[in-house]
């Protein structure tokens, strides 16, 4: 934690709410999207910034929280189950709020959280590492760490995973940010009614686990004792990269009739076949490709893009090694798009039905063996996300919710088509992808 180490020392820590009296909301029942997510870990996002006024900077950010927490409202709650024991969202105007701790960390630049290699420096700057969102009914559902660098401020937030998506989370942070900018009100508002999309009642017998007191749920860490040693990287695809990756994949189009492929799907099968090599793979292994897919387009009826909670589903495809690797890469990429392409709304509803009828939970690292998943999205506009002295220098996730093969894809800083790319893996395969010219020929 922050403050076991030298590098960042915590300074306060207070609590945050809508700045208006809300009354007893109507509690909002989690639905079958959002149940799969409570063995998870909060999602950690890491924005950092250059600037100097660093306690007008807190000031604006507390501020402009307890506004835009008036629409957000759910982000101030608490997990909860109601008698039968269905999980839902409370908040009445007694609940603490978010919790937001400030940290000071004058040794820490912004060139040094710049660096391509790790997530262990981040780690000290956003709250809530190894914390499982079932521990929502004990803690905020939104935690933020506001630290002062050498030459700027670090934004780091835990959002609990089983009440919001990436783009939920986005549509706040972008939210947050036109409020601090000045805007008197937010462009669009959450769409909050969850039973719109799904309302069976599911009843998990779940509780949360006992916390040891340091931020960390008992016996959360001790998978990473069984778990291989991972490295962390960030590989900067440019606009030109990202060009000749789709061009190379769209070279010889299928005979079939099906559409060109896409970007996303030109970029991940690079990713799956690169990662796939570098794990040495016998012809005959399995691999594993998954992608965490909006579904707000894909339901019927369909959702808007506002809906707030959890409207993502995972989608899986596997194929042998050796045939991934043997063939053109016009082969993966046609696995991927035609996995994306079924996931209809015939295929969603099936997948609720099946889930609904025997409730699992997962854990984060179940996506599948030598496995590449993919999370987050280029599409959204982290890099727009201005509370008031400039775009960000660099966004981040945090260290929970990694595991061998986890892919976060952002926007490049650099703009149009440009691709950072986020990869976790065992230590030895890292080794040959950063020694793979194939995979890195396009970063130059």
């Amino acid at each position: 934690m922050a403050s076991e180490t030298p590098k960042v020392k915590l300074t306060g820590k207070t609590h945050v709410k809508p700045n208006k009296k809300l009354g007893k909301k109507d509690h909002c029942q989690l639905v079958t999207f959002d149940l799969p997510y409570l063995a998870f870990y909060y999602n950690q996002k890491l924005l950092f910034y250059k600037g100097s006024d660093f306690e007008n900077m807190v000031k604006k950010l507390k501020e402009g929280l307890g506004v835009v927490l008036v629409e957000f409202y759910q982000l101030a709650g608490r997990l909860g189950k109601d008698e039968e024991g269905v999980f839902r969202v409370e908040y009445d105007d007694d609940v603490e709020g978010v919790e937001v701790v400030e940290a000071v960390a004058e040794e820490i630049s912004i060139a040094d959280l710049e660096v391509e290699e790790g997530t262990s420096s981040l780690k000290e700057l956003i709250p809530y590492s190894l914390v499982l969102n079932l521990e929502g009914m004990q803690r905020p559902l939104l935690a933020v760490q506001l630290t002062k660098l050498k030459d700027g401020i670090a934004i780091g937030c835990a959002f609990n995973h089983a009440i919001l998506d990436g783009t939920a989370t986005w549509h706040f942070m972008s939210s947050w940010a036109e409020i601090c900018n000045g805007s008197p009100t937010i462009s669009t508002r959450p769409f909050l009614e969850r039973t719109k999309v799904r309302d069976t009642r599911v009843k998990l017998d779940l509780s949360p686990p006992p916390s040891n007191g340091n931020g960390t749920a008992n016996g959360a860490s001790s998978n990473g004792n069984t778990s291989p040693q991972l490295r962390e990287r960030v590989f900067k695809f440019s606009e030109s990269a990202i060009d000749k990756i789709k061009s190379t994949v769209n070279a010889n189009p299928p005979s079939d009739g099906s559409k060109p492929f896409s970007t996303f799907q030109s970029l991940s099968v690079h990713i799956w076949r690169h990662v796939t090599k570098a794990r040495s793979l016998k012809p005959e292994d399995y691999t594993v490709f998954t992608v965490f897919a909006d579904c707000r387009k894909r339901v019927d009826p369909p959702m808007p893009d506002s809906y707030f909670g959890n409207l993502i589903q995972a989608i899986f495809t596997v194929t042998a090694a050796g045939l991934l690797s043997g063939n053109p890469p016009e082969f993966g990429a046609g696995v991927i798009q035609k996995a994306i392409e079924s996931h209809n709304a015939n295929a969603i509803e099936q997948r609720n039905k099946e889930w609904e009828s025997a409730p699992k939970i997962f854990e984060f690292k179940d996506a599948g063996v030598n496995c590449v998943a993919v999370g987050s999205s280029p599409r959204f506009k982290v890099y727009e996300v201005d509370f008031g002295w400039g775009k960000p220098e660099g966004v981040r996730s945090g260290s929970n919710n990694r595991f061998d093969g986890m892919v976060y894809l952002y926007q490049g800083k650099s703009g149009g088509r440009s691709i950072d790319v986020e990869i976790s893996l065992e230590a030895g395969a890292m080794e040959k992808l950063e020694q793979d010219k194939e995979f890195l020929l396009p970063l130059v």
